[in-house]
């Protein structure tokens, strides 16, 4: 069988059954167990299976986060412009956390002309565009890669090592995304990840959300904070009119930042 007819026949079989196994497929076929994760893995980015442990489901949007590299082309106009603003909020001198996102990992390529920092991160996406940040010159600083079990699906490090040693530090801001926000609580996909932006919230003076507005009114899986424990939200959109009052202060980015690079809303750094 060709890639193709491969495919076919997964998803002839999950119409079939509940699961299907690696292993079990590459004996039918006479593959190998490499080239039925790779046909697994396509599927998934074309939305049609979901990866589970040993094998795959029938796909469902509601179960199981997107892989890092679809969410990265995702709103990436608003991501970068959101990440530039966060950027501004960033001092000489400041020990920042950034967690995993695909607005987050921006924020490297926003800096010029910052020295003095400290970055502790979770995001082994986050700490290559950071360290290439110092490589260019960019800015001055020391990247501090937090510990944990590897997560290749979100380039990202995670567990109990992981919020053991973030419990350490102490942090002037953190740089935190969501996979839902509403006006009550901030929301995640991964309940570990998730107990790692709880933890780096916790370590900081200032938290600070960067989200796109296609995240608003979503609840994912696991709750991260309540909104009331953040600073600052970022978002390319005004805060819902239905949202009550609390004491974070939401900063929307203007469209027309897109070509020009000002926004709406009060930087509260000088950038």
């Amino acid at each position: 069988m060709n890639k193709n007819q491969r495919h076919y026949f997964i998803l002839e079989q999950l119409q079939k059954q509940e699961r299907v196994w690696v292993t079990e497929l590459a004996s039918c076929l006479e593959v190998t167990p490499e080239t039925i994760r790779r046909d697994l893995a396509e599927l998934e980015m074309n939305e049609k299976v979901s990866r589970v442990h040993g094998g795959a489901v029938a796909f469902s949007s509601g179960e199981k986060e997107m892989v890092y590299a679809r969410k990265l082309s995702l709103h990436l106009e608003e991501k970068k412009q959101i990440a530039r603003i966060a950027a501004g909020m960033i001092q000489d001198g400041d020990t920042i956390g950034v967690d995993v996102g695909t607005t987050t990992v921006h924020i490297a390529d926003m800096l010029e002309d910052v020295h003095s920092l400290t970055i502790v991160t979770n995001s082994l996406s986050a700490a290559n565009r950071f360290n290439l940040a110092i490589e260019e010159g960019r800015i001055t600083a020391e990247v501090i890669m937090l510990p944990g079990v590897t997560n290749p699906y979100q380039l990202s490090v995670k567990g109990m090592y992981t919020v053991e040693l973030l419990r350490r530090f102490n942090l002037n801001k953190s740089f935190l995304s969501c996979g839902g926000l509403t006006h009550e609580a901030v929301f995640d996909f991964d309940i570990e990840e998730s107990l790692v932006s709880e933890m780096m919230m916790k370590r900081s003076r200032e938290a600070v959300l960067l989200t796109d507005s296609s995240k608003l009114n979503k609840k994912s899986l696991f709750e991260i904070a309540p909104i009331s424990n953040l600073s600052y939200i970022i978002c390319d959109q005004e805060k819902p009119v239905d949202w009550q009052q609390n004491r974070y202060e939401w900063i929307s980015v203007d469209p027309s930042s897109r070509k020009d690079g000002n926004h709406e809303g009060r930087l509260p750094y000088p950038s």
